[in-house]
């Protein structure tokens, strides 16, 4: 692997379990894109840094336990916010 590559994982993975961040979050912060951090932090990691593979992987699954709770808290906000405007 690349050395650019080692370091982007690095810096990934360290930013998404230094901030308990989403996959989005920290591609918005690190400038990149959804799909390069989730396959930075699924595939690659393990190649570059096998003993942070398991906190990543923790993060990663609270992440999908919580996701219909926080869709569906946009979801009760947005439909809030139009029923306020009519």
């Amino acid at each position: 692997m690349h050395q650019n590559i080692s370091k982007r994982v690095l810096e990934v993975s360290n930013y998404f379990i230094s901030n308990n961040s989403t996959v989005r979050a920290t591609a918005k912060a690190l400038g990149l894109s959804k799909t390069t951090v989730h396959i930075d932090l699924t595939e690659r990691l393990r190649y570059v840094s096998p003993t942070l593979v398991e906190p990543v992987r923790k993060i990663l699954k609270t992440n999908i336990d919580e996701r219909h709770n926080r869709g569906g808290e946009s979801t009760r906000l947005k439909f809030m916010k139009l029923k306020e405007h009519k």
